[in-house]
């Protein structure tokens, strides 16, 4: 027999290759995240995104409104773009915050980033 790396106790299991107990391997395994705390996280995700979206959509409006006749200067169509551009990105982070929660509520698919926890 070997001894735990941890506690020192006398041990036959290998956890990974290092001499673990089976108290010191319980205490030391990452637990599973819940099904609450997944929840919680990807909604909070599409709150925030669509908060982006929204201050994107209304930074665009604001921009497209300063031209009453449809013409901005050349500088104004940089910053339409610009609007624009943030606006799509903000679109899409949304869409995938959208498509990660209902992966998860339809298909019980836990995105790579919540399945580690501890």
């Amino acid at each position: 027999m070997t001894e735990c790396t941890y506690c020192k106790a006398e041990t036959q299991l290998y956890d990974n290759g290092v001499p673990t107990c089976l108290k010191c391997f319980e205490v030391r395994r990452p637990k599973p995240p819940n099904r609450d705390h997944i929840l919680t996280n990807l909604v909070g995700r599409i709150a925030k995104a669509t908060a982006q979206v929204s201050a994107a959509n209304q930074t665009f409006s604001d921009i497209i409104s300063k031209f009453p006749t449809g013409l901005p200067h050349p500088d104004g169509v940089q910053r339409i773009k610009k609007a624009s551009m943030e606006l799509d990105v903000a679109r899409k982070e949304m869409m995938k915050a959208h498509t990660r929660l209902n992966d998860f509520i339809e298909r019980g698919i836990v995105p790579d980033d919540l399945k580690r926890s501890g």
